[in-house]
């Protein structure tokens, strides 16, 4: 059985100029950054290979834009050509690959283009009973973005569900599909995500990767029940032990309460409509540092500490920045300040009416140094920071 949500694309958009680009402030969560030199919008994959090969045969800076939420730009904006991924839909293919014995069982194969909202897909999985991704409810950002960052939260990873990724190699121009064995899944990380580096012939693909995702494949179970649920918090919330399964619904709405509680969630998701500056941010902006067994063991004892694999110990950003003096609400400049951390989550950095990109940057980078000056741990942010650095 097959079934197609069709995709439902916005009208073309030329090539526009900076007289009528659209700032980046209107294209991302932080809501700072300036304009762009040229910006289109890509209805189709066709225009979207166009648009990226147009501005590297050009030698012209690119930046794809998908959700925005991953993205810190420069108050002067973008010297080069944006590219904003609007396509949308989905399909699924769906088949009942069971084993003679055993509860009756399914499997979904969903095909996605990469604009697709990462929230609106994960709604319909879950109406769907798709199973794995119910944990990762109300991430921002787009289908495209998910795989890159292999994004996770509540015990999930995207990583988990990944088939495969189509994208535009634009170092040899042509498409190419990655398995999941070539995806290099680790911690917010993946090929895709490194490849935004030099390559062995000196090329930087910033502050667009070399591979341009275009859509993406991903392999779920069909069933009511989640999977098992990896995260005390959220299995305390869900009022079951770790490991066991719940409803997928009621792991959804635990999940969107608990991030709603943080402040990361975007307007009109989870019910979140009020005015609240601490969803003017990009989530978490340090990753969790991976530390050696050696620096691991130099941090006080009550840190957290979780494997990692290879000898090495994951700890918690949070717990560093609270540590070292950092609490909810700090601003460089107190109550005042226009950028300051959320008032109900110390690793997300946030907006609070009129901040400039060169404000977060100089909060993000006291908040840095003095994780490092306390602990000796160097924290490194999650966003794509687009004419600016730390």
């Amino acid at each position: 059985m097959s079934q197609t949500v069709p995709s439902v694309p916005a009208e073309p958009t030329a090539v526009v100029g900076p007289e009528t680009a659209p700032n980046l402030s209107d294209l991302t969560t932080l809501r700072v950054g300036g304009p762009a030199e040229a910006y289109v919008e890509a209805t189709t994959e066709v225009e979207l290979i166009d648009a990226v090969r147009t501005a590297d045969d050009a030698e012209v800076p690119l930046l794809v834009v998908g959700g925005g939420s991953n993205l810190l730009v420069a108050d002067g904006g973008f010297d080069g050509l944006v590219v904003r991924d609007v396509r949308r839909g989905l399909d699924a293919d769906l088949s009942a690959s069971c084993e003679l014995e055993g509860p009756p069982c399914g499997g979904a194969t969903v095909t996605l283009p990469a604009g697709q909202d990462w929230d609106e897909f994960v709604a319909h999985a879950v109406a769907n009973e798709w199973i794995g991704v119910e944990a990762l409810s109300g991430i921002p950002g787009t289908l495209g973005a998910a795989p890159v960052q292999n994004i996770g939260a509540y015990g999930q990873e995207v990583s988990g569900v990944v088939a495969s990724v189509r994208t535009w190699d634009r170092a040899t121009g042509r498409r190419r599909t990655l398995a999941l064995s070539e995806l290099g899944f680790g911690y917010r990380t993946s090929v895709l995500k490194r490849s935004m580096r030099p390559d062995a012939d000196g090329e930087l693909w910033y502050p667009t990767p070399r591979f341009v995702v275009l859509a993406v494949e991903l392999q779920m179970r069909i069933g009511s029940l989640s999977a098992p649920i990896a995260y005390p918090e959220l299995a305390r919330r869900l009022g079951v032990e770790v490991g066991q399964r719940a409803p997928s619904s009621e792991v959804r709405d635990a999940v969107l309460e608990l991030r709603g509680g943080k402040g990361m969630l975007l307007d009109g998701v989870g019910g979140a409509v009020a005015p609240d500056h601490d969803r003017w941010s990009a989530g978490s902006f340090f990753t969790n540092p991976i530390l050696s067994a050696d620096g691991a063991d130099r941090l006080p004892a009550e840190a957290p500490r979780f494997p990692a694999g290879d000898g090495r110990v994951k700890t918690s950003a949070a717990w560093l920045i609270e540590r070292a003096g950092f609490t909810k609400g700090f601003g460089l400049a107190g109550e005042h300040s226009p950028a300051r951390l959320s008032t109900r989550h110390t690793l997300a950095l946030t907006n609070r009416g009129g901040a400039t990109s060169q404000d977060l940057v100089a909060l993000a980078r006291a908040v840095r140094d003095g994780v490092r000056d306390e602990f000796g741990v160097e924290l490194e942010p999650e966003p794509v920071l687009v004419g600016l650095a730390l």
